[in-house]
């Protein structure tokens, strides 16, 4: 895989659980010299054609463990979701897993509780902060070309005040994003970077770069709304961005609770 000759997957999501993916519910018991896997897996990019799906799946002691599923494994079964709006270029599939055998040795051997799975999030969450700013990159560069060489009423659309303070406000919030992106990259090369700090990064980028977008497709009008100008395809991809490695109210109790030392995931059930 790091060379790139296989490709992966990584089965966490699950239909009922997503943000609470904590409390997943596919199974790992050990039968012998192999681990039996059931249960079902969603929104999984590559399932259906990776050579390798890493199933994260919890075991007979209750902690979660990853298990590696090689393509043509008996038992899987990858369908491939149709009709998405956004990240088409993704084929994220739903998995079945029914009685799935895999030999003892496909366990990660580093894996023994979930807070090892979220070592995984935590880096796949920095780089889809990235995501973010690409995406808003793109709708400040598009809107800004087509302000440039778009005419109404005789002159160029920027040479309106509304549409110069309209560029403006993107570029501000690029440059910040781009700021603390550098800054977050730095903590990361100096080992101090944390799931609080990333998930900040996330909130906010993902927040500003929706914002940016819509901005983008209404300064292009009716053209908008076409392919031909990518803003559009761009502001429906920022909604799954914005959804998936955690939601943008996920990144906020995670940044919440560091920051008052309360947790605020869980309601509590009111008392009669």
């Amino acid at each position: 895989m790091a060379r790139l000759e296989k490709i992966g997957a990584f089965g966490l999501t699950e239909p009922a659980h997503g943000t609470d993916v904590v409390k997943l519910e596919a199974t790992a018991r050990r039968d012998g010299d192999s681990y039996v896997l059931n249960g079902y897996k969603r929104w999984i990019g590559n399932a259906s054609f990776a050579d390798y799906v890493i199933i994260w799946a919890r075991g007979d002691d209750g902690h979660v463990g990853g298990y590696v599923v090689e393509k043509g494994t008996p038992g899987f079964d990858a369908e491939v979701i149709k009709g998405k709006t956004a990240l088409r270029c993704v084929q994220n599939a739903q998995i079945s897993l029914t009685d799935v055998r895999v030999p003892a040795e496909n366990r990660l051997a580093n894996v023994h509780t979930f807070r090892d799975t979220e070592k995984v999030l935590l880096a796949s969450r920095f780089c889809v902060a990235w995501e973010s700013i690409g995406a808003a990159v793109a709708g400040y560069e598009t809107a800004l070309a087509y302000a440039k060489q778009r005419k109404q009423f005789g002159m160029p659309l920027a040479a309106f005040q509304l549409v110069q303070y309209r560029l403006s406000r993107m570029l501000a919030d690029i440059t910040d994003m781009l700021c603390m992106q550098f800054r977050l990259s730095q903590l990361l090369d100096e080992g101090e970077y944390s799931m609080p700090r990333v998930a900040l990064a996330k909130m906010h980028y993902t927040e500003r770069a929706r914002a940016i977008l819509a901005d983008a497709r209404d300064m292009l009008g009716g053209n908008g709304i076409l392919l031909d100008y990518h803003v559009a395809r761009h502001l429906c991809d920022i909604e799954a961005i914005d959804t998936y490695e955690g939601t943008d109210t996920v990144q906020a109790l995670i940044v919440g609770r560091d920051i008052t030392g309360y947790n605020a995931f869980v309601p509590m059930v009111p008392s009669h």
